[in-house]
């Protein structure tokens, strides 16, 4: 806060694991700002994690960050357009879950920004980010930038604290975990207390022997599963439906070559209908979906964000039609609103097979 009264920038970093009051002091920065008629940006580098947060968008929508991001990318936005005039005006940029995204993605913003501020504020150009106060937060115990085949130091290389902009960053902490304590009893103080600091032991690797991925079940069994695979969610997804009444329905996707694809014979021959339907594509649901009314679904892909209908949002399943899944949100701020999911057209982004398809 002193920083925006002085007007001269600033970079931030709120470190803080979950549960530490990130969300809440996003949303204080937020209300206290615009109730004084300052615009203040909020980002994040997920869908789910944007809905959290008060007018939210995802940062690359926000600033038009482009997808196949390099070392001299730049954000489509020119100064005097609409977005680049509430740039402009913008008091503060908040940006939850920064350690998620690659250095690139950020340096594209800073040269974006800087750019923007020389058309009306020169004297800024050599500042980060134009000198504009902006405010990073996350926890680096999370994930980090995903790199396709990514070595450990490629990861490393690719996060936010490798880039030029860290030694600009003032890092701060939050340290309590806020969220474990809320509703809570004063004699389970003790058991949460213990429990918040299993949970720090565990993201920093110092809780069992190298290797060990069955750590997460020596203690607190009641609160997660930790699941290493998507062969083992595959399994617990099995398990869960058995126990659940009702009849399954089973839905199967319609796998093809992109129509932009060469049909060659050799394309046709190695990529049958049956070799398609075998792919286990990131992103994308395996090819025999089995549901039953009742059970709890997670969205893959950003359908209506302004709804709540965005990539991690989870629906209980109210109805099975043929075409048409009917559900109910269980999460983030649209719970308890039903909504239509029908058929969607995918193409993977998944660079491991050499042909696109649909």
């Amino acid at each position: 806060m002193k920083a925006i009264e002085k007007g001269d920038g600033g970079v931030f970093f709120v470190y803080g694991y979950g549960g530490t009051g990130k969300t809440f002091l996003w949303k204080t920065f937020a209300a206290a700002l615009r109730s004084k008629g300052e615009v203040v940006l909020n980002v994040a580098s997920s869908g789910i994690a944007s809905l959290l947060l008060d007018g939210g968008r995802t940062a690359h929508s926000r600033f038009v960050i482009p997808i196949n991001i390099n070392e001299d990318s730049i954000c489509s936005i020119e100064p005097n357009t609409e977005l680049g005039d509430l740039i402009k005006r913008a008091t503060l940029i908040i940006w939850d879950g920064a350690p998620m995204t690659h250095k690139h993605c950020f340096e594209a913003l800073d040269r974006t920004m800087r750019d923007i501020s020389r058309s009306s504020q020169p004297n800024m150009e050599c500042k980060p980010f134009g000198g504009k106060v902006i405010l990073f937060g996350g926890d680096f115990r999370q994930i980090l930038p995903v790199i396709p085949k990514g070595t450990r130091t490629m990861i490393v290389n690719a996060s936010l604290n490798s880039s030029y902009i860290w030694r600009y960053c003032q890092v701060l902490k939050l340290t309590g975990n806020m969220r474990l304590r809320v509703g809570c009893q004063e004699t389970d103080l003790k058991e949460i207390k213990e429990f918040a600091e299993w949970i720090l032991k565990l993201g920093d690797g110092l809780l069992g022997e190298e290797n060990d991925v069955s750590v997460g079940f020596t203690y607190f069994q009641q609160r997660a599963i930790l699941a290493p695979t998507n062969e083992v969610v595959d399994s617990i997804n099995k398990e869960l439906l058995e126990n659940l009444h009702g009849e399954e329905k089973i839905y199967f996707s319609s796998d093809n070559l992109y129509q932009s694809e060469e049909e060659s014979e050799l394309n046709m021959a190695l990529f049958l209908p049956d070799v398609l339907n075998n792919l286990r594509l990131s992103g994308l649901p395996n090819h025999k979906l089995v549901l039953k009314l009742g059970a709890p679904v997670m969205l893959l892909r950003n359908i209506d964000q302004a709804n709540g209908l965005c990539n991690g949002t989870r629906l209980q399943v109210t109805k099975l039609g043929k075409v048409v899944i009917e559900a109910k949100i269980i999460t983030g701020t649209n719970v308890g609103h039903h909504t239509l999911i029908s058929r969607l057209k995918m193409t993977p982004s998944d660079k491991r097979i050499p042909v696109k398809i649909s």
